[in-house]
């Protein structure tokens, strides 16, 4: 039929625009731009399903244990920011917090700084911010006292 577009034109168009906009997420400020709407909609969501039933605890490793893990209160991070609680947020886990913020911004140009790291550097970073993170939790729990 004449004007009528050829068997896969749309998934053609679809994927080029969806290709740009990955690539866009890598660079600059549209990349900044892009990842937060992505986690401010995912945010969102979260609350909005936490709000509709809450799942109880999602960390199995709570569940089994009882003790919470080093990244225990990330889901609740999101929950917090979502229903417009950023202190809440910050006090749930500063780990996952400070986390977020550094996807956030890595397009413009910590992400560049962070991969230039020796891989021991960067080992060392994550290593003290998940026993930071641990102790934080263990203390938000009641585990630790002090």
């Amino acid at each position: 039929m004449p004007g009528a577009a050829a068997p896969g034109a749309s998934e053609g168009a679809l994927g080029r625009v969806v290709s740009r906009t990955l690539t866009a997420a890598r660079h600059g400020p549209a990349g900044l731009m892009l990842r937060a709407a992505a986690m401010a909609v995912a945010a969102v969501g979260v609350a909005c399903v936490h709000r509709a039933g809450d799942p109880g605890v999602l960390c199995p490793f709570r569940t089994l244990t009882g003790v919470p893990c080093p990244l225990c209160g990330g889901t609740t991070v999101f929950i917090e920011c979502g229903s417009g609680h950023p202190v809440r947020a910050v006090l749930a886990n500063p780990v996952v917090v400070a986390g977020v913020i550094g996807f956030a911004v890595a397009p413009l140009g910590p992400g560049g700084r962070w991969w230039a790291l020796q891989p021991k550097s960067r080992a060392w970073v994550l290593g003290t911010a998940l026993v930071g993170s641990e102790l934080w939790q263990l203390f938000r729990f009641g585990v630790l006292r002090v």
